[in-house]
């Protein structure tokens, strides 16, 4: 989903943020997001929340928000490993024509480039919308740590809603699930994306 983003250090190397290169070049993409800009410490909210989940689920939200202009659903997530951002995307259907161009799936695929492993052990997915069937059997596969997931999708969510991949006893991995982190500043997004879509289909844009 929407542009992604490695850090500029090699397989395996974390970068803290701000240090280092000071942008992301985008595997599939012309844009760029300026670290700066991502660093939760830059912002108000850091010092006054020291909850890591709203920190990171923030970082998320602003991926979101700026695939809203590319006319993509506003769905962003972070991958963070000991405390640091390794990738980050939006959602890209569209801009791509690939229909597995989910946020996360690009988060956790750059993530494994970055780090040179597809084990993403340790690694805990902020995304601001509740993984699909694809996304979260793509956690489960790449053995994350645990999932954090803002918004529920009560048509197509399987972490909870129609079903639950992270807890399924036959799969052979398992992880806990964080849900309702930022959850009204998710819906609120998605809700006035697909209104302005449907203004927009009425009046024939």
């Amino acid at each position: 989903m929407g542009s992604s983003a490695a850090m500029a250090a090699g397989p395996g190397a974390l970068t803290p943020w701000g240090a280092g290169n000071t942008r992301w070049g985008a595997r599939r993409s012309e844009l760029f997001f300026d670290r700066a800009e991502m660093d939760p410490n830059s912002h108000p909210e850091a010092s006054q929340n020291p909850d890591p989940d709203l920190v990171f689920m923030d970082q998320a939200l602003r991926l979101a928000q700026a695939a809203i202009p590319l006319g993509e659903v506003p769905v962003g997530a972070v991958v963070v490993r000991d405390g640091l951002i390794v990738s980050a995307a939006h959602n890209r259907r569209e801009l791509d024509a690939d229909p597995t161009a989910h946020a996360e799936l690009i988060a956790m695929r750059t993530a494994a480039q970055v780090l040179g492993d597809w084990r993403l052990e340790g690694c805990i997915v902020y995304v601001t919308l509740e993984p699909c069937a694809m996304c979260a059997g793509a956690m489960v596969l790449s053995r994350i740590a645990r999932c954090v997931y803002a918004s529920a999708d009560p048509k197509a969510g399987f972490m909870g809603s129609l079903d639950d991949l992270s807890q399924h006893p036959r799969l052979n991995h398992r992880f806990p699930v964080s849900t309702g982190v930022r959850a009204n500043e998710s819906s609120a997004l998605l809700k006035g994306f697909f209104r302005d879509l449907r203004a927009r289909k009425k009046m024939g844009l």
